[in-house]
């Protein structure tokens, strides 16, 4: 009854198995870490994203109107530009003829850069407050913008209204833009307009306090003295003639260069220009109406005394200083000594007045600017491509649903009619190979149910250097036609390499050692091998210990993912795997492909693919059911999901040439290796995307309307699982755990995935790893 048989094929001496498994555990860690800081990236990428579209952390809040008694009448009256005195506001006003043309919310990828060529061909400099974030996605139209000569300031990063915000907000949202700008121009600013601000007489209880802040912090405000109401889009005449100042006024004036449609400001601005120009209208910038005032001031109170106002005046604006130049409306790129109105200065050139405002961005925050930058240029390269993916993500998750649902109900109606016959009826004896290891808590059942079997079988145990007395137990029961074959530990293959080499009969069934089989497993298992075509059989595994949660998300999977996938694959000929709980094999053919081979951890799938490369039919028999213990534990279920993909990847690997032979090989390397690669790989690696942008439009976007998405995919999937239980006649309370099953097992399933991947990737090799068995599974009629 007992014969020892010396293993063959071993890949390595058990010093160097212990080394390789010492070395792959101390991969893991690291390996999931990497995993794990993936999906972090790839969370961080879209909330930084989100938050430069005002998705996260976003305040659509704006005051309308609010009591202003407590700010001062001064305060009120005056303006448009208050700036910093020793931390105290000290409002002052553009000078007669002279306009500060300042654009709003930009930049704008469209409109930016044809307002600065508006005023380039007109030879004005603009004053831009710039949103952070949009700085942060365009640095190049900025960068452009202060290379011209123009003068920039901060509009905010977010664009949010600061008289709701903290002051710990407020400050994030100027040092954020500066960095910005920083990163974009290599400059950073002095200038500060609040979003929804106005004329100075705007100013309530609530947004007075802000300007405070401002002038403590050294920023000077800018506000409006003549808003050209284009972002109404009134008309072009309309826009020219409300930015017109009154009379001979000097003004701060408003235009936009973002924000939304601007066609009608491109049309205005350049013929409000020209209009303003023949008035005798100067243009400036801010800082160069600051420096125009000085010196207009110094002049006068030079007196009669000199009459010529050419002395040395301070030429200091916003807190910064100019030495010398003009201050009256010069022009971007004018030489210096030279002016298109009264007073001169010596030593700087206009465009450094024009300027003043900026600071040269240098150490930490230079860096710190361009690391910004960087990241949302990734974040904007990696967002479309990543709604790419999830579009095709979601189009192969769907596709793969329909295919399923058509092809599987082809295969039922094909094989369940009554005069479907594979040929005639195989009643000779076949030989049925179970390798153990350590299986002492389940071999008994397994030999028991093979023991009721209605088919004529020979049993082979296959013992694998157990340490537990498996082989015993097995000989203690002295049941008839079984034999024991010991060996040194050698792995799975080798025991059944060893069992089909000793195997009686010309049909090989192999089964796991914890798994049983139905009276009429191995009847019904060996019928398609009257069709001389076929040279494996997978059968219908099932999950015996499926009352306990993990073991019914596994019921789930088994029947919906494995079993439905097998009746699709079956009429595409393309079987990727028969899986080791319980499958069928010529044993002519198993030789023939040189046996279960140890190059992979994923041996079904290896052999499998090697049957349909060496010519033969693989097919799937769903009346043919084994009951299987699943791993009873999340971190058994990790060990034996990350061994299965780890182990598919190396066959489809292995097989790589399959994808340009011709004939039978050629056709699972056309047909079924893309499809493995497809549903089994690349979509579940990519799903997660489908839960993390979920999950992100839940919390920063819609949560109502992602919800009723998710609810839509997750029917879907429940209209797939109970058509898949239909056809495996069993029962639907089950399906009741599918929603907690999204939302926990399948996220482990990713991680699993992504982790096996990384291996790949990194080269990695992993050792078998015996899991934990329990023997609760019995016989077939004490499984529900």
């Amino acid at each position: 009854m007992t014969k020892t048989t010396p293993s063959r094929g071993r890949r390595r001496a058990p010093s160097r198995m212990e080394r390789a498994a010492g070395k792959a555990a101390a991969l893991q860690k690291p390996r999931v870490i990497l995993a794990l800081l993936l999906l972090l990236g790839l969370t961080s990428v879209m909330l930084l994203d989100g938050y430069l579209r005002g998705e996260v952390f976003s305040d659509q809040r704006v005051r309308d109107s609010a009591a202003y008694d407590k700010v001062p009448k001064t305060i009120l009256e005056a303006g448009p530009i208050f700036t910093s005195s020793n931390g105290t506001v000290d409002p002052k006003s553009v000078p007669e003829k002279t306009i500060v043309l300042t654009f709003d919310d930009g930049p704008n990828p469209t409109y930016t850069e044809k307002v600065l060529k508006i005023l380039r061909d007109n030879d004005v400099p603009g004053t831009f407050f710039l949103v952070g974030s949009m700085v942060t996605r365009y640095p190049d139209a900025v960068k452009d913008m202060v290379d011209q000569g123009n003068e920039v300031g901060i509009h905010t990063f977010t664009h949010v209204d600061l008289s709701y915000q903290s002051t710990a907000r407020v400050e994030r949202e100027l040092n954020q833009t500066q960095l910005a700008l920083a990163g974009a121009a290599g400059i950073t600013t002095t200038l500060f307009r609040a979003p929804y601000s106005a004329e100075a007489d705007a100013i309530d209880n609530y947004s007075w306090p802000v300007y405070q802040r401002m002038a403590q912090l050294g920023y000077t405000s800018v506000f409006i003295d003549t808003d050209s109401d284009d972002w109404k889009q009134p008309g072009v005449a309309s826009i020219i003639k409300t930015a017109t100042p009154k009379k001979n006024n000097g003004a701060s004036v408003l235009f936009h260069d973002a924000g939304g449609d601007r066609d009608q400001t491109l049309v205005a601005l350049p013929k409000y220009i020209k209009k303003m120009k023949a008035k005798g209208y100067t243009f400036t910038t801010v800082s160069g109406a600051l420096a125009k005032d000085r010196a207009s001031t110094a002049v006068g109170r030079a007196g009669a005394g000199t009459g010529t106002g050419q002395q040395p005046i301070d030429q200091t604006a916003n807190g910064g200083t100019a030495n010398g130049g003009t201050a009256n409306g010069r022009q971007p790129g004018a030489a210096a000594g030279t002016g298109t109105g009264t007073g001169t200065a010596t030593g700087a050139s206009a465009t450094s007045i024009e300027q003043a405002a900026h600071r040269k961005a240098t150490g930490a925050t230079l860096y710190e600017g361009k690391a910004l930058v960087a990241a949302v240029a990734l974040a904007e390269w990696s967002m479309p491509a990543l709604a790419s993916g999830l579009v095709v993500v979601g189009v192969a998750v769907m596709g793969r649903f329909a295919m399923m649902l058509v092809l599987a109900r082809t295969h039922y109606r094909q094989r369940n009619k009554r005069r479907f016959s594979w040929g005639p009826e195989i009643t000779r004896p076949v030989s049925v190979i179970v390798p153990a290891y350590n299986e002492k808590e389940c071999i008994e059942n397994t030999i028991n149910s093979l023991a009721q079997s209605t088919h004529p079988i020979e049993i082979i145990v296959v013992d694998d250097g157990s340490t537990d007395g498996t082989a015993d137990i097995v000989e203690a029961m002295r049941i008839p036609n079984v034999r024991v074959l010991r060996q040194e530990n050698a792995g799975k293959p080798a025991a059944l390499n060893n069992g089909v080499r000793n195997a009686s009969y010309d049909i090989v069934v192999m089964m796991d050692g914890d798994t049983v089989f139905e009276p009429d497993t191995v009847r019904r298992l060996v019928q398609p091998f009257a069709n001389d075509e076929v040279g494996a059989v997978a059968g219908n595994a099932k999950v015996g210990n499926r009352d306990t949660v993990i073991g019914a998300w596994q019921h789930i999977e088994y029947v919906m993912g494995f079993n439905l996938d097998r009746r699709m694959y079956d009429l595409l000929r393309c079987m990727p795997t028969i899986p080791g709980a319980i499958g069928a094999f010529r044993r002519e053919a198993v030789l023939e492909v040189g046996g279960m081979s140890e190059d992979t951890l994923a041996e079904d799938t290896d052999i499998t693919i090697a049957m349909h490369r060496g010519g033969w039919r693989v097919v799937y028999e769903e009346h043919a059911r084994a009951w299987t213990e699943a791993p009873g534990s999340l971190k058994q279920l990790w060990s034996q999901r990350y061994r299965w993909s780890y182990g598919t990847m190396q066959a489809l690997w292995k097989h790589r040439k399959s994808l340009t032979d011709r004939g039978p090989s050629g056709r699972f390397g056309r047909v079924g290796m893309p499809l493995v690669v497809i549903f089994q790989i690349v979509t579940p690696v990519f799903a997660p995307l489908i839960d993390v942008f979920t999950v992100y439009s839940m919390i920063f976007v819609d949560f109502w309307a992602s919800l009723l998405a998710w609810l839509a995919v997750l029917v879907v999937q429940l209209v797939c699982a109970a058509y898949a239980f239909r056809l495996d006649r069993e029962k639907y309370r089950y399906l009741l755990m599918m929603p907690l099953q999204q939302l926990a097992y399948r996220q482990m399933m990713y991680l699993v995935l992504i982790h096996s991947c990384i291996t790949a990737l990194t080269g990695g090799r992993l050792r078998w790893q015996k899991l934990k068995r329990t023997g609760e599974v019995g016989t077939p009629a004490g499984v529900s």
